[in-house]
């Protein structure tokens, strides 16, 4: 009889004893990992599930086991909102330390990129502004937008490829601020660019119908609203600049538009030459009929509508004042016309 008792105590203090060390080896296996070394940088993909979390912590020396801290998340009743991301964690981080960061999304700020793209900039200037920012050469950046090797946009915008455009995204290219990753190849950037301009183009109601309509492609839009986009600066008078550019295509007039002649010279001048009118290209609007081969500028938005919707007039020309308004005279006639550049002049003494 006292055998059988003694047995059965023995048994009670091993089983006490086991559940004990079993309780304690939870217990210790949930407690944070000893601080030592840096933060560790680790990244939540999308889609990956708390157990996949949990073996990445338990991976980066994190947490010491990851099937403890998968029966806390479950015990805890989380794990459903964590936000995929970069974060840094370390050692010695509790469960729920890295829980709370987990479910807040309190991932790395990346580094990032800040620079402003103005209205009416050419593609080589832009080229230059981004090898500024990005600080790389210039030519990278050219030849991406001359190409459009590898850029989605290329297809979905049915940007054309012709031999006598200058630049294949001139037009294409949406002025704007932009803040980018600084981890950002050239190509990621230009194909930024791209799609804010499609962005920005769909906030036009209906505008692939009015562009229908006027039976146009949008590479002719762009080039029209380029040339008023580096013509007008008074906003007001876009639209009335793009009817009368409409006006002298229909009546087939040559447009004569200084602004065409200016994006062929290396460096802009404050007054055009008679030499510089004659210069042999197909941008050069006094001497070839029609619109140039493709946009001299990147547009606005502004001067994006003006050109898919025009002011109506029977005005053939416009010619700047000098009054410091930065308006223009309209006028039906050439000898109405010759008029306003004698007023302009007189305006300037």
């Amino acid at each position: 009889m006292k055998s059988a008792i003694r047995t059965v105590l023995i048994v009670i203090l091993l089983l006490v004893a086991a559940g004990g060390g079993g309780a304690w080896y939870i217990w210790n296996g949930m407690q944070p990992v000893e601080p030592a070394g840096p933060a560790v940088t680790i990244t939540i993909e999308k889609g990956m599930g708390s157990a996949e979390i949990a073996d990445l912590l338990e991976q980066n020396g994190i947490i010491r086991n990851s099937l403890f801290f998968k029966g806390y998340l479950k015990w805890t009743k989380e794990g459903s909102s964590f936000k995929a991301g970069t974060y840094v964690a370390s050692p010695g981080d509790t469960y729920d330390e890295l829980i709370e960061r987990l479910n807040a999304g309190d991932v790395v700020k990346e580094e990032t990129v800040t620079f402003t793209i103005p209205e009416g900039y050419t593609t080589e200037q832009i080229a230059k502004k981004l090898a500024e920012a990005w600080n790389q050469d210039a030519a990278i950046f050219l030849e991406i937008m001359d190409t459009g090797a590898g850029l989605k946009a290329i297809d979905v915008l049915g940007i054309p490829q012709n031999k006598n455009l200058r630049h294949r995204l001139e037009g294409y290219l949406f002025p704007e601020t932009y803040e980018l990753a600084k981890d950002s190849t050239p190509q990621e950037v230009v194909e930024a660019l791209l799609d804010q301009f499609q962005k920005k183009l769909d906030t036009i109601p209906n505008w692939k119908q009015k562009l229908e309509a006027r039976g146009m492609t949008l590479h002719e839009l762009l080039t029209v609203a380029s040339l008023v986009e580096r013509e007008v600066v008074v906003d007001s008078e876009r639209p009335l600049v793009a009817g009368v550019i409409y006006n002298r295509l229909k009546k087939e007039q040559k447009l004569e538009i200084d602004a065409t002649v200016q994006y062929l010279l290396d460096k802009q001048k404050e007054r055009l030459l008679y030499k510089d009118l004659e210069v042999d290209s197909p941008y050069n609007t006094y001497r070839n009929i029609g619109l140039p081969p493709g946009p001299i500028s990147n547009p606005g938005l502004a001067s994006i509508q003006a050109a898919l919707e025009p002011e109506a007039s029977e005005y053939y020309f416009y010619v700047t004042k000098k009054d410091g308004t930065q308006g223009h005279l309209f006028a039906k006639t050439y000898k109405e016309h010759l008029a306003n550049i004698e007023k302009s002049k007189q305006e300037s003494k």
